[in-house]
């Protein structure tokens, strides 16, 4: 006890020490796990229960120790002051445009408020008059309070909000009344969470909801609260303990539901995805109540929706990888019965899960549908019998999504690209006329001297990697440059706007984005080339793209910086092991490292359709081959590093990041540093209030001029 005792101490005098120059010392344990017959060691197992004292003081002398490495930077109060001027710029944004019973819902960003809020307005012609309906800004001056999610009543006189605090994304559902803006009803609690998600849709008569419910304390095992979603269905004015099971007794354990009613008759539509792979079973409630599953998971039916008729609507990828759209007749017939409308194209059809802007929406005479152009995309347009019409005006190498149908088949969307911050247009059907609203973005700074180019490398096998590029016309020879990546989860990376890489590419600083396998920007195929025992095709791809851009003379070794996040800080990790000598320094935020632990995290049991499983000796040894923690070798000089998480984050336990600072510390001493940055009150992200984006972009940026070699240049 007393030696256990007097380490710990030195550990916080370590930390605290002003002649601070090396990361505090890392006990090990002698843990050994057998798995298939094979012995593999993990020496810091101890440092993935945050309930241990000890782990807690370990991490805080980690940021102490970061803090010093990065505040001892140099520029840094120069970079927090652009950084801040750019970020926290007052231009007004909004995303999530709904149209409801009339008039319009949106979430309004406006810094320097630390979180976005909900308004709602009348005209697309006059969002500036717009009423708040919630702020979590008045609830939280942290910045810490955000909402997951909205969902107007038919009539559009409630909203329903998912409400969460710390990153933990654990909703309580709150009604609010858009007339007065005040919360009325009761609280419905646990309705999103952050492993499973969650959804709500409207009865018809406004006077109740279908939503996902979690269990509740004492239903099920700890272990098991955030799993075993269901959907219910509450009635305002009772107490949800109260509320009727609908459906989902027979669904996995990582069932992640997503729910839409057919307000003229009643009928519900549930598409339950099983875990994070890609799989999909669908069942629909007729007027009677009762309830019938039309697709069974592994059926490559992926998404569907209903038309203003009651009939649906259904991409599939049965022999079709890149999708394919049917309509759907009598879906109570033990045989589904389909017309196809839209046939396979060389384009890919992209799906949406989750409130993510939908994908496919359908009009009363128009059929609105999303295609992936290997990492741009675009809208294109149909008629009833899936006879291709005049699309709207779109921008090139862009991205759009956030389709919200009007009136008379028209629709409001978003578009945007590398350089051009998010607008939005109103597309009128008759006249094919497509027309900005004022609901579109001004940039704070100027992108005019940034070019956008697109190239192409080969990967190990052959496959040829879609690269895009950002370059300050100023440069013309290698130099610095930051290459971003994530490969996974047939997630689209689409070009995506970005006022903070202007902080990066006026210093001189390239910036480049890879459309990895593992993603969707392809069809599935493309997702499955890079998902299971086929992962390390994502790491080639990443590498391939890194060769390229050095090869064709954007930058070298000693000016490569990489980054990622979630799965693309698996990515960073994998290519660091793989690729020591490939880049100069890694940004990887909330990222896995230990795959063979990841899932028996919280969220891992989401993520084995995607990974696999130990359970499984193909696969075991697929992911032990690339597991970044378990590929540390000692007396390697790795390049310098450093991993951001966050204390609360639900989707990648933040013991991820501990373990692997720990192990790289512990091989390479004499490297360059190796970072560990906690922060308390943030989980995986997304909803991380501006004040703490600001600093993690400081910190970032510090990090990255120090480490390629650029000289803070005033603007």
């Amino acid at each position: 006890m007393i030696t256990r005792y007097l380490f710990l101490l030195s550990i916080v005098v370590a930390a605290s020490s002003s002649t601070l120059a090396q990361p505090p010392a890392t006990r090990t344990s002698p843990t050994v796990d057998s798995y298939h017959g094979i012995e593999v060691q993990d020496p810091y197992r101890w440092l993935e229960d945050w309930d241990d004292a000890e782990v807690k003081r370990w991490s805080e002398s980690q940021n102490a120790y970061t803090r010093k490495v990065l505040d001892g930077l140099p520029n840094v109060d120069a970079i927090r002051k652009r950084v801040t001027e750019i970020m926290s710029a007052q231009l007004i944004s909004y995303r999530e445009v709904r149209y409801v019973g009339g008039k319009y819902f949106a979430v309004k960003n406006h810094p320097p408020k630390e979180q976005p809020y909900l308004v709602t307005f009348d005209s697309l012609d006059s969002p500036e008059s717009c009423r708040v309906l919630f702020d979590p800004n008045g609830v939280d001056t942290e910045g810490t309070t955000s909402m997951d999610w909205f969902e107007p009543s038919p009539d559009g006189r409630l909203v329903a909000i998912s409400i969460s605090a710390g990153g933990s994304e654990v909703g309580d559902v709150s009604v609010y009344d858009t007339t007065t803006a005040k919360k009325v009803f009761e609280r419905v609690p646990r309705v999103n969470t952050g492993t499973a998600g969650g959804d709500l849709a409207w009865a018809p008569d406004n006077k109740g909801f279908y939503y996902t419910r979690h269990p509740r304390q004492g239903e099920r095992p700890e272990p098991d609260l955030d799993f075993y979603q269901q959907l219910y269905f509450h009635q305002l004015g009772t107490d949800s303990a109260q509320d009727r099971f609908e459906l989902g007794k027979d669904f996995p354990r990582i069932a992640e539901i997503e729910v839409e009613v057919h307000a003229p008759s009643g009928m519900v539509l549930c598409n339950v995805q099983n875990g994070d792979g890609g799989e999909f079973s669908h069942h629909v409630r007729m007027t009677d109540g009762r309830w019938f599953a039309f697709s069974h998971f592994g059926d490559k039916l992926v998404q569907a929706t209903f038309e203003p008729s009651g009939t649906i609507l259904a991409i599939t990828r049965d022999e079709a990888p890149r999708g394919k759209i049917v309509r759907l007749r009598d879906v109570t017939l033990p045989t589904r019965s389909t017309q196809q409308l839209i046939p396979e194209a060389q384009d890919t059809i992209v799906t949406s899960f989750y409130h993510s802007p939908p994908s496919l929406v359908a009009t009363a005479n128009r059929i609105y549908v999303t295609y992936q152009l290997g990492g741009p995309s675009e809208i294109r347009v149909f008629d009833l019998d899936g006879t291709p019409l005049e699309k709207p005006q779109q921008l090139p190498i862009s991205s759009v999504g956030g389709i919200e149908p009007l009136t008379d088949d028209d629709i409001v969307f978003h578009n945007h690209s590398y350089i051009e911050p998010t607008l939005w247009f109103h597309y009128q059907a008759a006249s094919g006329e497509t027309q900005r609203t004022k609901l579109s973005s001004r940039s704070p700074v100027d992108f005019s001297d940034v070019h956008v180019t697109r190239e192409f490398a080969t990967s190990k096998d052959g496959t040829q990697i879609p690269i895009n590029i950002l370059r300050p016309d100023s440069v013309n020879e290698a130099g610095p440059l930051v290459l971003y990546g994530y490969g996974g989860y047939a997630i689209n990376l689409t070009p995506r706007f970005s006022a903070a890489n202007k902080s990066l590419l006026e210093q001189g600083v390239t910036y480049a984005v890879a459309n990895l396998r593992g993603g969707g920007e392809y069809g599935e195929d493309w997702h499955l080339a890079g998902n299971l025992t086929n992962k390390q095709n994502v790491f080639d791809d990443f590498y391939a793209a890194a060769r390229f851009l050095i090869d064709q003379g954007y930058t070298t070794s000693d000016q490569l910086a990489i980054k990622g996040g979630s799965n693309g800080g698996l990515l960073m990790g994998a290519t660091m092991t793989q690729h020591p000598e490939l880049m100069k320094c890694v940004v990887s935020h909330v990222g896995i490292y230990d795959m063979l632990r990841v899932e028996l995290s919280p969220n891992g049991s989401f993520n084995i359709p995607e990974f696999g499983t130990v359970k499984k000796r193909d696969q075991f040894m697929a992911m032990r081959a690339y597991s970044p923690y378990h590929n540390v070798t000692d007396g390697t000089k790795y390049p310098a590093t450093i991993f951001f998480t966050g204390a609360n984050d639900p989707r990648v336990d933040p013991m991820q990041s501990r373990k692997m600072t720990a192990r790289l510390q512990s091989a390479s001493p004499s490297s360059p540093p190796v970072l560990l940055r906690t922060s308390a009150n943030s989980g995986h992200g997304g909803d991380t209030g501006l004040s703490q984006r600001i600093e993690e972009a400081v910190d970032t940026n510090a990090f990255l001029f120090h480490f390629l070699g650029v000289p803070f240049r005033s603007p």
